[in-house]
């Protein structure tokens, strides 16, 4: 009786050399179907909406919204296969609502820009409300958005594409400011103050080791805190992803920025020049601290603590 185990035919010569034509034969006809054209829609409007479609989709976007997270997969596990997956790969962009390729992103690139952006989350409408956009929403610099939990590994393995870096606009080191176009950095550039200095200071002490830094930050534009990972940690999504499956031990230290141009900012800064309004800040820090732990999804050390000090402040400002 002849006995063969499946794992010896599934790493035998000839199987091995039979997969290898097969994914040729369809990589080859996917990069045919995503070179398709949309179609125009009908200039007959909708049932659901009375107005018009601009397009309708080809048939290898609806290929990618079912499939698309499996061959996401390959870029992680199939470097032989590596570049013609990246050019068949579709993702969700500030630009517009629909799907763009890299080559898309590559042509839309802005005087001055040296890297391929990304934002990594849940999904792409939270995505698309990161504070950490603001800088490139004001330059009109594209960020993909990537809401797919395979994004998190194969953006490790994939460096680039076609020369340019692929880069987590998360990342403490990333500066927008060599960029052409858009609203620049004038508004906050030269928005350091002693008193400034002294506000960072103070939240340094106040916070120990919850953060790792503290400092002004030019990717802000509205919002007044927001936390990124340290210039050579991983990307804060990832940390997570791995430590719920207690594959870390403990997240990395998170850098908390400010925008030295809002308000809330402004007014904490001359708080610290008041000898009798100091001990002020201490607070107001705590939950800066955890607004931005909110906004990233990270979770609470204490929720209590933190529900405590917002009913105090709330009951301040209905006070008057």
């Amino acid at each position: 009786q002849l006995n063969v185990s499946r794992e010896t035919l599934q790493h035998g010569a000839v199987v091995a050399r039979i997969r290898k034509v097969l994914v040729k034969r369809l990589l080859d006809e996917l990069a045919k179907k995503a070179k398709e054209k949309p179609e125009a829609a009908s200039e007959e409007p909708t049932a659901e909406s009375g107005e018009s479609a601009d397009r309708t989709p080809v048939a290898y976007e609806t290929f990618w919204e079912n499939f698309g997270a499996v061959l996401k997969e390959g870029l992680y596990e199939d470097r032989e296969n590596r570049e013609k997956l990246l050019e068949l790969a579709r993702f969700r962009s500030t630009h517009g609502t629909g799907w763009v390729s890299l080559a898309d992103y590559a042509g839309r690139m802005k005087e001055g820009q040296e890297a391929i952006y990304y934002i990594s989350g849940e999904n792409a409408d939270a995505l698309r409300n990161s504070p950490q956009l603001e800088q490139a929403a004001a330059k009109g610099v594209e960020v993909l958005l990537l809401d797919d939990p395979v994004d998190e590994f194969w953006v490790t393995e994939v460096a680039e594409f076609e020369g340019r870096r692929i880069t987590s606009l998360t990342r403490g080191d990333v500066d927008l400011s060599k960029i052409e176009g858009g609203a620049g950095d004038e508004e906050t550039k030269d928005e350091n103050p002693v008193e400034l200095e002294r506000l960072i200071a103070r939240i340094k002490l106040v916070l120990g080791d919850a953060v790792k830094d503290v400092r002004a930050s030019k990717r802000l534009k509205d919002s007044a805190v927001c936390l990124v990972a340290d210039a050579g940690g991983l990307d804060m999504r990832l940390e997570r992803f791995l430590k719920q499956h207690n594959q870390l031990d403990k997240l990395g230290g998170r850098v908390l920025e400010l925008n030295p141009s809002h308000d809330l900012i402004r007014q904490m800064a001359g708080m610290v020049a008041d000898e009798k309004r100091a001990s002020g800040v201490d607070e107001l820090a705590r939950l800066l601290l955890d607004q931005a732990r909110i906004i990233e999804g990270e979770p609470l050390p204490d929720p209590g603590a933190f529900s405590r000090r917002m009913s105090r402040y709330l009951a301040r400002a209905v006070a008057g």
